[in-house]
């Protein structure tokens, strides 16, 4: 699979323009980040390319602070066999009832590119991108921050009963400066659930914004958010990328 991606970002972009809206609002929404080409060559490579993990958060009283992060590979669910798997989403459910959870397809593009994961795979020049300087600038000058040192990346498949509960993104005041998403997503409905939500103190939802296709949004981690659920009758996948604009030290390979 390897082949040699020309990621750059899209040279009208003009990152001062939305520095000037995040800046005012903490949240800036920034269309045609990539040329059309480039942005549907990774649409691609998310939709067909990629071995997902579903990724939940399971209670484990042996594991730091009594639970821990499942991420389940088909071949890993093929064998639990349907019984298995069901109860484990059951008890996922469970705790998403009391605000708490989340439930998705992953791909850890960091964890994959620094442990040496299907070598050749494009994905990879994907996240060095991420993490080139012409990104990360992009991420300081946006978002204001005196340093920005890295990226996280996951890329995330949101199918049918798919959700993140609200929450606070923990590391904000310390090592991440702001957190963004990449956005692959074509013609998704509002009825289809999927929207990344912005909630105020009253947990009233102040904003909520559709999946779109080639928009790199950031915003301030601080702020209460979620994903709401996808509903059963959803057309389609909801692809993104996401992560944080970070300050600590680079990442290193293995």
């Amino acid at each position: 699979m390897a082949e040699t991606l020309e990621l750059r970002l899209n040279p009208a972009l003009d990152a001062q323009k939305w520095a000037e809206i995040y800046a005012r609002d903490r949240l800036v929404r920034i269309p045609d980040v990539f040329e059309p080409a480039l942005a549907e060559h990774i649409e691609t490579l998310l939709a067909r390319t990629l071995n997902w993990r579903l990724v939940f958060a399971e209670a484990d009283p042996s594991a730091p602070g009594g639970e821990r992060v499942s991420k389940l590979t088909q071949q890993d669910i093929a064998a639990m066999g349907r019984q298995a798997i069901g109860a484990k989403i059951g008890h996922v459910m469970e705790r998403a009832r009391d605000n708490y959870g989340y439930l998705y397809d992953s791909y850890p593009m960091i964890e994959a590119y620094t442990s040496g994961w299907d070598a050749g795979h494009p994905i990879h020049q994907l996240t060095e991108f991420i993490n080139s300087p012409e990104f990360l600038e992009l991420g300081k000058t946006v978002t204001g921050a005196p340093l920005v040192t890295k990226a996280d990346a996951q890329a995330t498949r949101y199918a049918r009963g798919h959700f993140l509960t609200r929450h606070i993104d923990e590391g904000h005041d310390k090592e991440r400066v702001a957190a963004y998403t990449l956005g692959f997503t074509r013609n998704w409905q509002p009825d289809w659930g999927g929207l990344l939500m912005l909630l105020d103190d009253n947990l009233d939802i102040s904003r909520a914004f559709l999946p779109r296709f080639n928009v790199l949004s950031i915003f301030d981690g601080r702020r209460i958010h979620s994903v709401s659920a996808v509903s059963p009758f959803a057309g389609g996948a909801r692809h993104q990328i996401t992560g944080w604009f970070r300050n600590d030290p680079p990442y290193r390979t293995t």
